[in-house]
């Protein structure tokens, strides 16, 4: 379900702020693409984005491909909906792009 508003990488005070949708129930957790609307799309095993085990898996994914800690990466909106706004610390949305803007979505 698209709210029609643009979610767009943005810098934030010491890192980058991303607009993250997630698909559930998926075979493998991966980044499904970049979309038109500037969101950046996941799959994840988990067997719904609400759930605090989704929450988990993507921060843990994006942890491992960005190479920032966990610690650093928090969902600070929509962590009970598909989409979400995540804030990473210690990078630039100019990393985020560079790692995952090739990514057809």
């Amino acid at each position: 379900m698209s709210t029609g508003r643009k979610f767009e990488f943005t810098d934030a005070k010491g890192g980058a702020a991303v607009g993250v949708r997630v698909i559930t129930r998926a075979t493998n957790t991966e980044v499904a693409g970049l979309q038109d609307d500037g969101v950046l799309k996941v799959r994840l095993k988990a067997s719904t984005a609400g759930d605090p085990a989704a929450n988990e898996e993507l921060v843990a994914f994006l942890s491992e491909q960005l190479g920032v800690p966990k610690e650093k990466i928090e969902i600070v909106a929509g962590s009970d909906k598909s989409e979400k706004i995540v804030t990473i610390e210690g990078i630039t949305t100019a990393d985020v792009e560079a790692k995952f803007g090739s990514v057809e979505g």
